[in-house]
């Protein structure tokens, strides 16, 4: 701790040992007298049960934020239903977050609940700076003692801390970056709020390759290996270096806007002749990065894989005649398409398009094996190969299966897990032939390995594939067609929805490629691929 002062804990009691710490100096809340009151009086007679009143509400909260304003951290702990956690916050709160001054002001109470504004000066390098923000308090009646009591949680002290994290002030970890998008353009999170946890875990990663020189600024720690700092307040900024990223500031606009209209959705665009990462969107842009992290069932994006399989194997061609019933069963499991249509004598092409489940589920004997569809994924398109991408990113997941649970792979379902990425980087390899790890800033700048897939899917296969895509995209049959109409170029498509119990209308999916350029978007809860999904992906397509 910066001014020298311990925590100790003697006799099951929360101490203060301070060490040249003046907190004399500090304001104290307005108008309030600590220390008395409903608080003061609650802790002798008899104890008291129930509800808390009004009364306690207000002269708990009053002498509690009295006594943190103050830079009593002693007194204000022993006011919480957990002393110790809340002596050691409150403590770091001058001593390692560099308060040096703070006026509280409560706002009218709700319940037992009371919110406040915290207006404090923050010093630090011989720079002071002010800081304000607001959080709340709950009055609980304490357990044992029947005394009323705050309800002690990180987030008091302030909104964005939580179990583990931390308050602190003094130079980042890393320098600063100016990020750059591959034409030179800068991205901030102001103008792409997608890009805010990205640029944040960039920053935490390169600062120091970049060539920044790290400022003094008051940020919240994680206390979690490999997640970045949140920033709160700058005292000096730092010296800028430059990070070029494989983004693409025109398909990045396009993506932030197209996620906009969505309460739960992600796009990511990859190209597909490097593996580089045009563009990732999510809704909303709360600091988790779903499109590159998210674990969800793909639906009938999957068919792409499982296609790839069984026409690697030669079970299927797409100029030939493949089964497609209203219903198939494999080892008790039965499996129906969409309102119970079926093809008679049509190709595999025809089934690949109107996304028959059946064509896929009447093959799974031929094959022989149940853990061949999470081979092909990942000796293939690279599913599973711990992708290096420059910031956290989960690779997908296909586990072994058997019986009806395999079955459930073949259309996206049951135990497969995607994202986004995954899934644009999946028809990328389609695109393209072979798999290419998706990536935002280049390998040079720490050596890191790409991922490589064993093998290329067989010419003919992928050739048959792309296809396959092509009229999904096309075709008047196509699943996909209608949305696709506006994309240009050489153009290929799957949709996909995926049931997930507990919800009403199941997840949309959608992937497509045009040229150079493919994308993969997930709406939670929006119907079939083409109904939210598939017009998110044509907007970032159309962007390029």
């Amino acid at each position: 701790m910066r001014s020298g002062a311990k925590v100790a804990i003697v006799g099951g009691v929360f101490v203060v040992v301070a060490s040249g710490v003046g907190y004399g100096g500090y304001n104290l809340w307005n108008g309030v007298t600590g220390g008395s009151g409903a608080t003061a009086a609650s802790g002798s007679g008899d104890r008291k049960t129930g509800p808390v009143t009004d009364e306690e509400v207000t002269a708990t909260a009053k002498d509690f934020l009295a006594a943190w304003a103050g830079g009593e951290a002693e007194t204000a702990a022993q006011l919480t239903n957990n002393p110790v956690s809340a002596g050691s916050a409150l403590l770091g709160f001058r001593a390692e977050a560099a308060v040096s001054a703070a006026t509280i002001t409560p706002g009218p109470a709700s319940g037992a609940t009371v919110p406040f504004t915290v207006k404090a000066t923050v010093t630090d390098a011989g720079v002071s700076k002010p800081w304000t923000y607001t959080s709340r308090l709950t009055v609980v009646r304490g357990v044992t003692t029947g005394r009323p009591l705050v309800d002690w949680k990180p987030a008091v002290l302030h909104p964005k801390l939580t179990p583990g994290s931390s308050l602190r002030t003094g130079y980042a970890k890393s320098g600063d970056i100016e990020a750059v998008d591959r034409k030179g353009r800068v991205l901030t999170a102001e103008k792409y709020p997608s890009l805010g946890p990205v640029l944040a875990q960039l920053r935490e990663r390169y600062g120091a390759k970049a060539g920044g020189r790290p400022g003094v600024e008051l940020v919240v720690e994680a206390g979690a290996p490999g997640v970045p700092d949140t920033t709160l307040l700058t005292l000096t900024k730092g010296e800028e270096g430059k990070l070029e990223t494989t983004i693409d500031a025109d398909v990045q606009a396009a993506a932030e806007r197209a996620v906009k209209q969505y309460g739960s959705a992600s796009v990511v665009a990859v190209q597909p002749s490097t593996g580089a990462v045009r563009a990732v969107a999510n809704s909303p842009a709360n600091g988790f990065n779903a499109a590159f992290e998210g674990k969800k069932m793909p639906g009938s994006t999957m068919k792409i894989v499982t296609a790839a399989l069984l026409l690697e194997k030669g079970l299927v061609k797409a100029d030939q005649v493949a089964e497609c019933p209203p219903t198939a069963m494999y080892q008790g499991r039965t499996i129906g398409n969409l309102k119970g249509f079926s093809l008679d004598g049509a190709p595999f092409a025809k089934s690949f398009a109107r996304s028959c489940n059946t064509a896929f589920i009447k093959k799974i004997d031929n094959v022989g094996d149940d853990s061949a569809l999470g081979k092909e994924a990942r000796e293939v398109f690279g599913i599973g190969l711990e992708w290096k991408t420059g910031i956290r990113s989960v690779d997908g997941s296909v586990p072994e299966a058997t019986g009806g649970g395999a079955a459930e792979q073949y259309i996206g379902q049951g135990t497969v897990q995607m994202n986004p990425l995954n899934m644009a980087s999946i028809t990328a390899t389609a695109k393209d032939g072979r798999f290419r790890q998706p990536y935002l800033v280049a390998r040079s700048l720490d050596d890191r390995e790409f991922a490589t897939a064993e093998r290329k899917l067989p010419a003919s296969a992928a050739r048959q594939l792309r296809d396959m895509m092509r009229l999904t995209a096309t075709a008047g049959y196509g699943t996909a067609s209608g949305v696709m109409s506006s994309v240009g170029g050489d153009k290929g498509a799957k949709t996909g929805s995926a049931e997930v119990g507990g919800q009403a209308t199941s997840d949309s999916w959608f992937t497509a490629f045009s040229d150079d350029l493919a994308a993969a978007a997930f709406v939670e809860g929006g119907g079939h691929g083409v109904d939210a999904a598939g017009p998110l992906v044509a907007r970032v397509l159309n962007a390029d």
